[in-house]
């Protein structure tokens, strides 16, 4: 119904409800530049955020997850490419890889509103491209109301890699490797789909994600 109405009535920023714009400056004006953050579940390379859990930011992650705002991917992705500008120190292949999603919490969604930003992104980066290469197994809860403990064992062994993928074949070899998501709360989704990179070959400089718990 969320979806509906957006495409019924007139756009109001995400952030503020600002009538006939999708995301309005001041708004994006509270996204960045990176802050290195440190979840409690550190998942061994450096973690970044763009802004804390609160405010316009956290009403546009909202959107995106719950809504159906498929408006935003494009400014939540020009977001994740001024980051990423700013992050990079070599002129290596840029390779974004998303978090994974529950695949049901995916269709419900009507897609992956991460893989949706990080792909917006790649196109405002050069020589950079997305590789959705990690799965969540079945039988992993939604993490809402779980406690760090409780997600990091609902998460420990459950993500890896799709091996077999066209994307994981095509990966170059000294590609620059880092894991995208929206939302950083204890870490324990970073650091599953780090390990799971690391035991597919695959090295992750760093994390960046729109919002920090």
């Amino acid at each position: 119904m969320g979806t509906l109405l957006d495409l019924i009535l007139p756009a109001a920023c995400a952030g503020c409800d600002r009538p006939g714009t999708v995301w309005c400056a001041a708004c994006a004006a509270e996204l960045g530049p990176p802050v290195r953050v440190r979840p409690r579940t550190d998942p061994g390379v450096p973690c970044w955020a763009l802004s804390p859990y609160s405010g316009p930011a956290r009403r546009a992650v909202l959107a995106a997850k719950e809504r159906g705002r498929r408006d935003l991917s494009d400014p939540l992705g020009r977001a994740l490419a001024d980051g990423l500008t700013r992050l990079r120190s070599e002129r290596r292949m840029l390779v974004l890889v998303p978090a994974p999603s529950r695949s049901a919490a995916a269709r419900q969604r009507g897609g992956d509103p991460v893989v949706r930003a990080a792909r917006a992104a790649a196109r405002w980066l050069p020589d950079c491209r997305v590789a959705p290469l990690l799965r969540v197994w079945r039988g992993v809860r939604d993490s809402v109301g779980l406690t760090p403990y409780e997600r990091r064992h609902n998460l420990r062994g459950r993500i890896s890699v799709a091996r077999g993928g066209a994307d994981f074949a095509a990966l170059p070899e000294k590609a620059e490797v880092v894991l995208v998501d929206d939302v950083l709360t204890t870490g324990a989704t970073a650091r599953e789909s780090v390990r799971a990179l690391a035991a597919a070959g695959v090295v992750t400089r760093a994390v960046l994600v729109t919002c920090t718990a």
